[in-house]
């Protein structure tokens, strides 16, 4: 389990809020599964004012986490408050009204015909508030063929083609290990909706966000898809080597394999004088980027023939030196007791009542004029938790909040 850094004290204030650059902005998350709470953990982790909505009991379908307190749900929703609300009955929709009316952000990732359901179309929000911005989130766009399919990271990776080029070929298409799909449009939601806070500054008035997991993975696929959109052809899979540069990939060690590239003219001939295969400069076949290309499974089985002679540690330390790129291949825990990551210090600490410190990941933005707190402002919180102290500051007195939670419609 990952350890606080060496001077970390995991009960020790952080910077204040207002020290960080979104203070001062309250959004309102409606969102459920990963992808909205993605995106709106970017914004609470830099100052926004974040409350989180959630359906009262019995309605709760749980978290997509699929634990309450687990480390997912503390890392996904940390710095964030609490409400569970019944947007479906009358008293609901007005507790929103009033949300709304102090929002500049509301995020959403409702089916259309939710949407116009509940009143949480933009023309509905932008008539109670003008500068209010609505960010939307979908699997597969908000119109469109499939726009009311539910979108899951799993058939957005095989749809978008992503599965087709992971994994060793001829073995079928593989999942990435991560939902890559949920975390990138996420990423992008949050961009847009800094994009349509300074549109707002000019121009005073709110807009419509969206984005949608297949487009964010379309996106994500970058060379490999114009590869396609630009020459015509349709990438395939490659394994660990590059598809495209030769040599880069991940080759055999005595302890173990590490992950080369020597791609370059330059780095190929580095790499061959440092692991002493001079022999390989000498081949004709190999003194050129294309020749390499071409005789690709030849050269790879060459250079195994050359690296296995030596440690993993000894092959990154002298072709790192020698202005070859080389790496380790780690688990998820030897990646985060490297050294450069403990000094990255990619986990902050956040304090739970019943669990105790939790340490969990920061934002990888790093700002000169707005440093990481030194702690999460809190852990993610439990359904309802923050339930009258969200009221009250609505105008909600005693009686009020304890009719909304006698009709069941907050808890």
């Amino acid at each position: 389990m990952t350890s606080f850094p060496p001077g970390i004290d995991p009960g020790a204030s952080g910077a204040a809020c207002a020290d960080l650059p979104l203070s001062g902005l309250t959004v309102l998350d409606l969102s459920i599964a990963r992808a909205g709470p993605a995106a709106v953990r970017l914004l609470s982790d830099w100052g926004a004012d974040v409350i989180r909505v959630e359906p009262p009991p019995p309605q709760d379908r749980g978290s997509v986490t699929g634990r309450r307190r687990g480390s997912d749900e503390q890392n996904l929703h940390r710095n964030k408050r609490s409400l569970c609300l019944d947007l479906k009955t009358p008293q609901g929709a007005e507790v929103l009204a009033r949300l709304v009316r102090r929002s500049d952000v509301v995020v959403e990732n409702f089916r259309s015909v939710v949407k116009q359901r509940l009143g949480l179309t933009y023309d509905d929000l932008s008539a109670i508030n003008p500068r209010v911005i609505l960010a939307s989130i979908s699997g597969f766009g908000q119109d469109g063929p499939y726009c009311e399919r539910p979108g899951l990271d799993q058939i957005v990776q095989g749809m978008s083609g992503l599965s087709s080029v992971t994994g060793e070929p001829g073995q079928g298409p593989l999942r990435v290990g991560i939902a890559i799909s949920d975390t990138t449009a996420g990423m992008f939601l949050g961009q847009g909706i800094l994009l349509a806070l300074l549109h707002r500054a000019r121009t005073g008035r709110g807009q419509w966000v969206h984005t949608s997991l297949i487009e964010g993975m379309l996106n994500k696929l970058d060379f490999q898809a114009t590869r396609y959109t630009v020459d015509g052809e349709v990438p395939t899979q490659q394994g660990n080597a590059h598809p495209t540069l030769v040599p880069m990939g991940t080759y055999r060690c005595r302890d173990g394999v590490v992950n080369i590239a020597a791609s370059t003219d330059r780095m190929w001939a580095n790499f061959c004088r440092t692991v002493e295969a001079g022999w390989l400069l000498d081949d004709p076949a190999f003194q050129t980027a294309a020749g390499r290309a071409a005789e690709r499974r030849r050269l790879d089985a060459a250079i195994n023939q050359c690296t296995a002679a030596f440690t993993a540690a000894e092959l990154t330390a002298r072709l790192n030196a020698a202005g070859v790129p080389c790496g380790p291949v780690f688990d998820i825990g030897q990646a985060f007791e490297d050294a450069q990551v403990r000094h990255l210090r990619m986990t902050r600490p956040a304090e739970h009542p019943v669990l105790g410190p939790l340490a969990l990941l920061r934002s990888p933005i790093n700002l000169s004029a707005a440093p990481h707190p030194e702690r999460f402002a809190r852990a993610a919180p439990d359904p309802g938790e923050h339930t009258d102290e969200i009221l009250r500051g609505l105008g909600y007195d005693d009686a009020g909040i304890a009719a909304l939670r006698e009709a069941s419609v907050a808890s």
